[in-house]
């Protein structure tokens, strides 16, 4: 966590504009299109937040319980939901927000480069601490459901 975080600090500090065009919708209906479609993404963010338990994901839970003396415990691994299509919404939300719009630039293009590499690799190590905490329920989870493209897998 620590790493990640001087990584972004490193990327806010050195950040220098580049404004720069790399594609420009001009079509009113394909702007919207892509303004709609950014908006899903952010919409599958929050959604999915509270799918998994928003509190807990952002250490509300956990100060809660802290307070009132209670030990912690892992909510429980369910699949449901978008979670039934991908393993991890929130960071396809997140995806499909930073991707689609209607006016790229150099610079928003490095970024959403940038942030998809950076999730792919969290979501490979996820992967593995899940795998670790779940065991076999996550594993079977894992082979029924693709982990971010919203793809139906093969039955075998």
């Amino acid at each position: 966590m620590l790493q990640a975080s001087l990584l972004l600090f490193l990327i806010y500090w050195k950040w220098q504009p580049m404004t720069a065009g790399v594609w420009s919708i001009q079509n009113p209906n394909g702007r919207m299109a892509l303004w709609i479609l950014s908006g899903i993404g952010w919409v599958m963010v929050l959604l999915s937040t509270f799918l998994i338990d928003h509190f807990d994901l952002f250490g509300l839970r956990q100060v809660y319980l802290n307070l009132r003396g209670v030990p912690y415990t892992s909510p429980m691994f369910m699949k449901k939901s978008l979670y039934k299509v991908v393993r991890h919404p929130i960071m396809l939300g997140f995806i499909i927000a930073f991707w689609a719009t209607p006016d790229m630039t150099q610079g928003h293009l490095l970024f959403a480069a940038l942030t998809t590499g950076y999730i792919l690799v969290g979501l490979t190590l996820e992967e593995r601490d899940l795998a670790a905490a779940h065991g076999e329920g996550y594993e079977q989870y894992r082979r029924e459901v693709r982990m971010i493209l919203p793809v139906p897998k093969k039955k075998a």
